[in-house]
């Protein structure tokens, strides 16, 4: 894996998006020529319009990325990529259609777009047909040694075996744990030189999954494994890279507090960040105004009741504000005035409120509170004040993640669905922790535009 802006790329879809990049700038100059062609004019040399090759492949790349075309499913179904990649390619000549508006220059004419759409289409899928298979295979799996056959190095191998994964595990040592639970791990004792072992293996990682690490860290075994080439990392630290989360249940307080990371308060960062709230929250608000008065004439003809409401939550350094919302639910939702999780089908909630919760239309008016600096648009989701103290009571680190701003959509919510449980929550305080560890203007960029895939797609709506 690659990091960048201390957020991992996984090799294979490194080297598919420079692919992609490749085939979008051809399938952009051949329906420049194409055109050129049917009206007899010269076409020019390639370098004078640069531009507007790039802003082709650009808004098709940003498209790409905020549909999942790069997610390990599209990896590894060509009909997922497929389906994918047709939502994809329209949603980019949108992209291009506001970026004419903005800067007619250095975008194509109309007629050039429609050959050039057709071109990438048929390109892109030939690319993943061609080379689907090899980047979603065993060729760009980092092979890893794991150092433990207890439930740790379990949690591995199961991770693993999930489609998508980008590593392979060839081979697991016992370090005499008394709940081992690999069967084909062998004993250290039975291994004469550790180090020419992994490397025997050819392994590129080794793992550190130990259940106990007093007195039982094989120290002079790991420096002669790190001298030899070989990358070794503790669990935690793993597991965070393989999933995009910190695991709550591998976490060591040393860990968290001698790992990289949690820089949001850092003045570039937090200035940026409020830079982009203010100056898109002021456009949104100004730009949906008409969707937000046409939603709220519909809930108050749906149902009686205000058509917004104020909910107390808790924000950053656990201060309380009020968010404001469409209202999706009847008024009398919690008539025995105790907050209450959301449910599947939840029959509280109104027919243009079902609607308007999967369009995520109600979380519009909350712009307000971005623009207050309240909230921002990218982090955890504000919970109100009673979940938040019987979670802060049941869940360890649920206080940390009110160290950073909280957000209308955030890291928790572009990887994991709608939950309403209390292992709900902690799946995606996992999610939360790694986003205020590895915050960076680029993780914020990439969950705004995945954002658009959980609009399209609102699988975990409630």
């Amino acid at each position: 894996m690659i990091r960048l802006f201390k957020h991992y790329i996984p090799n294979a879809v490194l080297l598919l998006g420079l692919l992609d990049l490749i085939v979008l700038i051809a399938a952009a100059e051949f329906g420049w020529q194409y055109r050129l062609h049917q009206l007899d004019l010269a076409p020019g040399t390639i370098t004078s319009r640069v531009p507007e090759l790039l802003s082709f492949a650009g808004s098709q790349m940003l498209a790409m990325v905020a549909v999942g075309v790069y997610s390990p499913q599209a990896l590894t179904s060509m009909r997922f990529a497929t389906a994918r990649l047709l939502v994809a390619v329209s949603l980019g000549t949108i992209f291009l259609s506001v970026l004419f508006f903005l800067m007619p220059a250095i975008t194509f004419w109309r007629s050039n777009l429609l050959y050039a759409m057709a071109a990438a289409l048929v390109g892109l899928f030939l690319l993943r047909l061609l080379v689907g298979k090899t980047l979603g295979g065993q060729v760009f799996k980092r092979r890893v040694v794991v150092l433990g056959a207890g439930p740790r190095a379990q949690r591995v191998k199961a991770l693993a075996r999930a489609p998508g994964a980008g590593f392979v595990v060839v081979g697991f040592v016992s370090m005499s744990e008394a709940n081992r639970v690999i069967p084909e791990a062998i004993a250290r004792d039975a291994i004469y030189n550790l180090a020419d072992h992994v490397v025997l293996l050819n392994a590129s990682e080794v793992v550190l999954a130990l259940e106990e690490r007093r007195n039982a860290l094989p120290l002079k075994d790991l420096v002669r494994i790190k001298t030899t080439g070989v990358h070794v990392n503790e669990i935690s630290t793993f597991l965070e890279r393989e999933t995009g989360r910190v695991d709550l249940d591998s976490l060591n307080p040393s860990w968290l507090i001698f790992s990289d990371g949690f820089s949001s308060g850092r003045m570039f960062s937090s200035a940026f960040k409020r830079l982009f709230d203010i100056s898109a929250s002021l456009l949104l608000l100004v730009v949906m105004l008409p969707v937000i008065v046409l939603a709220a004439i519909a809930v108050k003809i749906d149902s009686r009741g205000p058509a917004f409401y104020r909910q107390r939550r808790v924000g950053l350094y656990n201060q309380g504000f009020d968010i404001l919302k469409l209202r999706s639910m009847r008024t009398d939702a919690e008539a025995a005035g105790q907050a209450v999780w959301a449910e599947k089908d939840d029959p509280r909630i109104t027919r243009i409120g079902r609607f308007l919760r999967q369009t995520r239309v109600d979380e519009l008016p909350q712009c307000w509170s971005v623009l207050k600096g309240e909230m921002s648009f990218v982090g955890p989701r504000p919970e109100r004040p009673q979940f938040v103290d019987d979670l802060e009571q049941q869940l360890p680190y649920y206080a940390e993640r009110h160290m950073v701003k909280p957000g209308i959509t955030g890291w928790a919510q572009i990887n994991y669905p709608y939950g309403a449980s209390i292992e709900d929550a902690r799946q995606k305080l996992e999610y939360d922790l790694y986003y205020a560890k590895n915050y960076s203007p680029f993780l914020d960029i990439l969950i705004l535009l995945q954002t658009i895939r959980v609009v399209l797609w609102p699988e975990g709506a409630r």
